[in-house]
């Protein structure tokens, strides 16, 4: 059974200004594209489930339009929580990026660990529209990556997951980024 995960179109705001942006122009037409584009990969009892933050919701939007199926919402989806105020978090963003699963606090290994056993408590065939961060969680995780950072995902990328029985398998990289995240 396979499980599409798609990073959100490109944020209306960076991570310093806004804890929940909608999509810029440039993250609508990811999210038009991108739902042209798994509507042909996936077929009618796919389930679509989304990180309850705007630019995710709004990614969501057009396929679920096109499958006429409403979109789940799930926290276990969300962002990583950064522990610090909006002004901050790009500086605390940047130092997660460059450290390791063994240094994070307890509340941010229970948000990878919750990101995992919903995946793998889906029952059908599902595309999750969610964030950078989390895609790595479960990149690291399925790789056996020590690293928080194991790819940079592009805005509106697919990457695509395989539940084997009890375990994921990656089966296909998302497009990479060639800007940074903002």
């Amino acid at each position: 059974m396979d499980i599409f995960l798609v990073r959100h179109g490109e944020a209306a705001a960076s991570w310093a200004e806004s804890s929940d942006p909608g999509l810029s122009a440039m993250g609508v037409r990811q999210a038009t594209d991108v739902a042209a584009l798994l509507v042909q990969q996936i077929g009618a009892e796919t389930r679509l489930w989304s990180s309850p933050l705007r630019r995710a919701v709004e990614t969501a939007r057009p396929l679920a339009t096109m499958m006429r199926q409403a979109v789940r919402e799930d926290a276990a989806f969300r962002e990583v929580p950064a522990p610090v105020p909006l002004a901050q978090r790009q500086d605390w963003l940047r130092q997660f990026m460059q450290q390791r699963w063994c240094e994070q606090e307890a509340d941010v290994l229970t948000w990878r660990t919750t990101i995992l056993q919903q995946l793998l408590a889906i029952q059908l065939p599902a595309v999750v529209f969610t964030h950078f961060l989390v895609i790595n969680a479960v990149v690291s995780h399925v790789l056996g990556s020590a690293s928080t950072l194991c790819f940079w995902p592009a805005n509106g990328s697919v990457t695509r997951f395989r539940l084997n029985g009890t375990d994921l398998e990656l089966v296909e990289f998302g497009e990479e980024m060639i800007t940074p995240v903002n």
